[in-house]
């Protein structure tokens, strides 16, 4: 029974009712003074056989209602009219109408009808997380069992809806009739999978007996004799589907089949696999691994053997490929004196030329790999020290060839301020000298692809140490002027040199490897003095140009590098005919060691140089705006050029103009660049001691000019508060491309496009309908254009000129297309183009990219469901480009 209090009343259920003490009859109350009572004895191996009386309900049961709470003694039942809730324990039973039935300890929830008529507060059965939303309830509080009608809940990503529910346990549920779908509308989806009965397991699983595909309400022939579902929110081990398709060189293909597997809340590993059926074939491996506040990382491994063709036939070929990448970044709170980091991107040369199952633009298009894994540490205190071990990698994908350190050792200490004050500001010459000490020790290996990791690659190692010393000061001079100066001591040891002496017979150079420690050092001093010059140009308030101010950084330097002539010999190449024409060829042990040989030619220049910034101010077109607004009419400027006093010819180098102008404030700058020459050429186009003037031609002789600019505009600049800022962290700007799709965009292994984590159709309904009836379609346009012009030797030569763009329409909220493409002015053709679409199916995504020229001729068709869930539910078909050695 719910209660023992009933009143003829519809009244509210009192508080508490008050309970007179009573003695229990069966105790005698006795005298306590009695003495000597009788003490019996309790046996303690007799227990009890008969088992208490079951108690009716766990937990105690409180309800509410906003109408009225209706108790009828004569059906022993309750009724609660209106937002009325019960709460047992765990489980939350809100509706418009609740009977308890007190006889059968069971209640029944339904819905009422609404002023309309409508059927309205349906009841909500919460237990836990879970939550269902039915037409109508029955519940028994006895073996807490449901039976639920039209029932609609949600786990998972999945919304399911099923007739009849019978609930066993806060654990399992058997349904029939059910039908369940990621839609959004789960009262009338774009697609559901319906099943006669399952076994629904909240927040684990769904399990099915014999289960169909209804798309748009139609029944489809996809169907599986049973079906399970996983539900859980947490990583769960599980196969992948492959892809199937057909290549023109290699036939039909099974691609990205294999397994996922869970490993820990920390870690996962994916592994996949193609085949072929002539016999090609490629796996990959990849982890993601991340610790919070720790660090954070992924590894990717792909290798592939490739076959062309059949085997007998003449045009049969066979290679492999591979390609590995990692990528390891520390949180900074992690260690905030030590740090480790790792980019890694090495492997074939080729493999993302002639990878079956690559499309990444950013790589294909990149023409270098780099690495690098480093490890920085710092040892506080005064001075601060700070060492970093690093190794490299860059790899030349066009010659193939591959340059490492394995590793480099860099350590320095902090400058040092020997003459300083204790206390108080340095000033002067004397208080501003500093010195630093800094080491680098490298282990350089250069070799090719076809000897990556062989013993022959390591065989040619080039090692080495470099210490040096700068000494530094600054002070100002005549108040107006800032002047520096510097000196440099550099100390070289390397672990073998070459000595090489000419070979009569065979008239070539012998070049003799001497192993063992040798060294050398080095010194050179410079100074430098540079001042800020301000001019300023009023034209009055009330003019719409306020003003115009011209800022100028000339600048003077002189640099000092004596000759090291004592590391020099020399061998003879002698002639048998002529002896007066045997020449003397000087050179140095330490050419092709690590660092090189020590300058043999005394240098003694003279720097100048002056940087250019113009800017005005000018009337706001805010009418509300109180000060005027600044804008650069020409930003830094710069002339500059060096004038050896050494050199005994061509002493002074060519005039170099460097500068941006501002077109489209923080959107449009100009980048141009020149090379003046004022020496003269002669007939085979070389350099003389000869003006360019005094040669019958102009004062200077303009050898090189490069201009270039990058310009990105949206439908968002032309509304209030846009912002077109690029994302930077994204698949093709990790892979070497760009952070835009300005060289197109790659698409995934699912052939979604790659950089769209965001559902580009991802938008609140009220943005959906807002941007609808204004009639606005977002659009976007990135251009970027470059021209190199040379003529230092004559040939007045355009050797670059091209311009690229990419752009994208949204045609609707759920259409968009776009492309991305360039001309090359020059050779007067096309450059790497893309043409993509995509479409939003509500539940579906459909995605289609088409290269349609050069090498990489292919399109890619895909359409499948978004949610994670079914990803495996798609139709992909591809054309893939054909790849040859």
């Amino acid at each position: 029974m719910f209660t023992d209090y009933s009143v003829a009343q519809e009244i509210k259920p009192p508080q508490g009712v008050r309970v007179e003490a009573q003695r229990d009859s069966v105790l005698k109350v006795t005298d306590s003074l009695v003495p000597n009572p009788k003490i019996i004895e309790q046996d303690t191996i007799k227990r009890d056989t008969l088992k208490p009386a079951p108690v009716l309900l766990s937990d105690v049961v409180t309800y509410t209602a906003d109408d009225y709470m209706r108790l009828s003694p004569k059906e022993n039942k309750m009724y609660l009219y209106d937002q009325a809730q019960i709460t047992y324990g765990d489980i939350v039973l809100t509706a418009g109408l609740i009977i308890l039935d007190n006889e059968k300890n069971e209640v029944y929830a339904f819905g009422i009808p609404d002023s309309t008529g409508a059927y309205s507060q349906r009841p909500i059965f919460t237990q836990a997380q879970n939550t269902v939303e039915p037409d109508s309830i029955r519940f028994n509080f006895d073996t807490e069992k449901a039976l639920i009608y039209n029932s609609r809940t949600e786990q998972g990503g999945f919304k399911v809806l099923g007739e009849v529910t019978k609930r066993e346990n806060d654990s399992v549920y058997f349904m029939q009739n059910v039908r369940f779908t990621t839609s959004e509308n789960e009262l009338d989806p774009d697609y559901f999978f319906y099943a006669r009965r399952i076994k629904f397991v909240p927040g684990k699983k769904i399990v099915t007996g014999l289960v169909n595909m209804y798309i748009a309400d139609v029944p489809t022939p996809l169907g599986l004799p049973f079906g399970y579902f996983p539900l859980t929110d947490e990583q769960t081990s599980g196969f992948i589907l492959p892809s199937f398709g057909q290549t023109n060189q290699r036939g039909y293909f099974l691609q990205n089949g294999g397994y996922y597997f869970a490993v820990s809340d920390y870690a996962d590993l994916l592994v996949l696999g193609d085949y072929y059926t002539n016999g090609s074939y490629g796996m990959r491996v990849e982890s993601s691994y991340a610790k919070r506040y720790r660090f954070r990382g992924n590894v990717n491994m792909r290798y592939e053997n490739l076959l062309d063709s059949e085997r007998g036939f003449p045009d049969f070929t066979q290679r492999s490929n591979y390609n590995l990448q990692w990528s390891h970044s520390q949180d900074a709170k992690a260690n905030p004196s030590s740090r480790f980091s790792a980019s890694v991107n090495l492997g074939s040369s080729d493999y993302y030329r002639e990878s079956v199952n690559q499309a990444n633009t950013g790589n294909f298009l990149n023409n270098s790999l780099n690495s690098s894994v480093s490890y920085s540490k710092t040892f506080q205190g005064e001075p601060q020290v700070n060492v970093n071990l690093t190794a490299s990698h860059s790899q030349n994908t066009n010659t193939q060839e591959i340059n490492m350190t394995l590793p480099t050792l860099q350590a320095s200490v902090s400058r040092i301020f020997p003459l300083a004050p204790k206390f108080g500001a340095k000033k002067g010459l004397i208080e501003n000298i500093n010195l630093q000490y800094n080491l680098r020790g490298e282990n350089r290996i250069r070799t090719t692809d076809s000897l990556f990791f062989t013993p022959e690659m390591f065989r040619d190692a080039n090692m080495g140490v470099q210490h040096s010393i700068p000494i530094s000061t600054n002070f100002k001079l005549f108040k107006f002027l800032s002047a520096s100066t510097s000196a440099n001591y550099q100390e070289n040891w390397v672990f073998k040199t070459f000595d090489r002496s000419y070979d009569q017979v065979n008239q070539s150079v012998i070049v003799d490897t001497i192993n063992g420690f040798d060294s050398y050092r080095t010194y050179n001093f410079g100074a430098s003095m540079g001042t800020t010059i301000y001019g300023l140009v009023n034209f009055g308030k009330d003019k719409k140009i306020q003003a115009i101010r011209h800022v100028m950084r000339p600048s003077v330097s002189y640099n000092y590098n004596p000759a090291f002539d004592q590391y020099y010999d020399q061998y003879e190449i002698t002639n048998d005919i002529d002896p007066t024409l045997n020449e003397f060829v000087n050179y140095s042990r330490f050419q092709g060691t690590l660092f090189g040989a020590p300058g043999r030619i005394f240098s003694s220049s003279i720097g100048l140089g002056i940087s250019n910034t113009i800017e005005a101010k000018v009337r706001d077109k805010d009418s509300t705006a109180v000060e005027p607004k600044k804008i650069t009419l020409l930003n830094n400027f710069s002339v500059s050029t060096s004038y050896n006093l050494a050199g005994d010819s061509l002493r002074l180098a060519p005039i170099s103009l460097r500068g941006s102008v501002p077109i489209i404030e923080n959107k449009l700058d100009v980048n141009l660049s020149a090379d003046l020459d004022i020496y003269a050429l002669n007939n085979n186009n070389r350099r003389i001691e000869k003006l360019n003037i005094e040669n019958g031609g102009s004062l200077f002789r303009f050898t090189a000019a490069n201009v270039s600019f990058g310009y990105s505009f949206s439908s968002k600049d032309f509304e209030e508060g846009g912002d077109t800022d690029e994302d930077k962290d994204n698949q093709t700007f990790r892979g070497g491309g760009r952070p835009d799709d300005l060289f197109g965009t790659g698409t995934d292994i699912d052939g979604n496009f790659m950089d769209d984590e965001d559902d580009p159709f991802d938008k609140d309904e009220e943005t959906e309908k807002s941007e609808w009836y204004k009639y606005k379609i977002p659009w976007d346009l990135r251009l970027a254009y470059t021209m190199t012009y040379n003529n230092n030797a004559r040939q007045s030569e355009i050797t670059s000129h091209s311009i690229m763009f990419s752009g994208n329409i949204e045609l609707s909220p759920k259409w968009s297309v776009g492309g991305s493409s360039g001309f090359d002015l020059k050779e007067r053709g096309f450059t790497y183009t893309q043409l993509r679409f995509a479409r939003d199916l509500d539940s579906w995504r459909l995605n289609f990219s088409w290269i349609p020229f050069s090498s990489r001729t292919s399109w890619n068709f895909f359409i499948g469901i978004k949610s994670s869930i079914l990803s495996d539910i798609k139709y992909d078909k591809r054309r893939e480009p054909d790849r040859q050695l």
